[in-house]
């Protein structure tokens, strides 16, 4: 049931009860507002989506943070980390405002949604439907859900652009490109409309992405791809060493992000069920085979089975089971994380040297790869044969093709909306720091303090 749905519903229980209070229809028309009365949210899923929520959050603030923060030079982590908290808290502000209406607001058109701005009209009583008929969770809860989305899949892409962007081009490309980019992106798959003309046009082809494969791990891949390109490599890449400067930050970050994975990828279930349970186990398998297989690569590529590759591992399995946590078996995600493993570390170690391109974090090399691989891979986890849950009327090869084309488009969408944010970022702001800046580090250049004063 759509909101617009529910509103009607709710509209045509007040009116029943109105009638009912006439006495010659009083009998006959109990029953029907018996009948038409709204569901109330059961106390269990709203407890598991808001644990789910805040679960997200840590994945952010401190996760993605410490992530990220560990992986550049001393000079920059706290930059990296601011960063990270101002586009997050800018998000979340932006989805109260307009965010929310954009891309779940109410029925206008396939690619975008309208209604309730600044969350007019919601209140404590509103609700929204989940997966099964009949059951339903607080809007406020999914608004707040939902928000983290939007606010990490923003925060992802700074990992292609650290240590030479404007804080200042920073915030300015984040207003632009989760206007343009992530709102319609975000409605186009997973929103249903009352008609076929209001519903997402991707979810309306039928594309599986159960907590985020397009929406956020394809977006904020190609989006980094983008911006790396128009603002250029970091002085002395590929020259001077640029090791991480803190691994022990990273694996922390690492830690916390699967950990909040499972409120990302279980918390898209909308209930406390059993898909919630089979995303959980599945955040679980398929990390673990991205681990042990990006290891495994590293040393058939000639080199020792590193920490910083268990960690990139890992991120690459929880992408890559993010389409398919609620769409596949244990063995499926354990197939889809060792194929995300492999891919990325390949991609990661051998064809991004020689391409020459600097995103920074491996942004693309993980995210936009491993979402590629895992939304791809969706149709192909679904089946019965590997455990997943298709029917006997499932057809691979006609899924397979509507989860092409949906990549493509998210590809496309991001590729062509990432582009516009970059330059305009760049023409108000100039884009990326001075020369001398860089060196001395965007600590103190861009906030004017150190990470570490010792």
């Amino acid at each position: 049931m759509t909101f617009a749905n529910k509103i009607a519903a709710g509209a045509g229980a007040v009116g029943l009860s109105l009638f009912a209070a006439l006495p010659a229809w009083a009998q006959e028309a109990a029953p029907a507002v018996a009948e038409a009365a709204a569901p109330t949210p059961d106390k269990g899923d709203t407890a598991w989506m808001m644990t789910a929520t805040v679960l997200v959050m840590a994945m952010i603030v401190p996760g993605l943070a410490l992530f990220y923060g560990g992986l550049v030079r001393t000079k920059n982590m706290a930059s990296v980390l601011t960063q990270i908290l101002a586009v997050a808290a800018l998000a979340m502000i932006m989805w109260v405002m307009f965010g929310y209406s954009l891309a779940f607001g109410g029925d206008a058109n396939q690619f975008i949604s309208a209604g309730k701005s600044f969350l007019a009209g919601v209140t404590a009583d509103s609700t929204v439907a989940t997966f099964t008929d009949g059951v339903v969770i607080p809007e406020f809860v999914f608004i707040a859900f939902q928000m983290t989305f939007s606010a990490i899949t923003v925060a992802l892409v700074l990992g292609g652009l650290v240590e030479r962007m404007k804080f200042s081009a920073m915030m300015v490309f984040a207003i632009i490109w989760l206007t343009i980019v992530y709102y319609p992106i975000a409605h186009m798959v997973w929103y249903l409309g009352g008609t076929d003309e209001a519903t997402g046009l991707i979810f309306g082809w039928g594309a599986l992405d159960f907590a985020g494969g397009t929406v956020v791990h394809i977006n904020a891949g190609i989006a980094a791809l983008v911006g790396c390109l128009i603002i250029g490599k970091r002085s002395g890449y590929q020259k001077d060493i640029m090791a991480p400067h803190s691994l022990t930050m990273t694996l922390v970050g690492t830690g916390l992000l699967w950990v909040g994975w499972f409120g990302f990828n279980a918390g898209s279930a909308l209930e406390a069920n059993g898909s919630a349970g089979l995303a959980l186990i599945n955040t679980f398998t398929a990390t673990a085979a991205g681990v042990l297989f990006w290891m495994l690569t590293e040393r058939a590529l000639g080199h020792k089975g590193s920490l910083l590759g268990a960690c990139s591992g890992a991120i690459a399995g929880l992408v890559a089971v993010t389409p398919a946590a609620g769409n596949s078996g244990p063995f499926g995600a354990i197939l889809l994380g060792a194929a995300a493993g492999i891919v990325c570390c390949w991609f990661v170690m051998k064809m991004k040297p020689k391409l020459g391109f600097d995103d920074s974090l491996d942004v693309f090399g993980i995210h936009g790869l491993g979402g590629i691989i895992g939304s791809v891979g969706t149709a192909v986890t679904m089946l019965a044969a590997l455990g997943g849950p298709a029917g006997d009327d499932y057809v691979l090869g006609s899924q397979l093709w509507i989860q092409v084309k949906s990549v493509l488009v998210a590809i496309l969408w991001s590729g062509i909306g990432s582009a516009i944010a970059f330059y305009v970022a760049k023409l108000v702001t100039g884009g990326r720091v001075s020369a001398e800046v860089e060196r001395e580090g965007l600590d103190l250049g861009e906030h004017g303090e150190r990470a570490y004063n010792y």
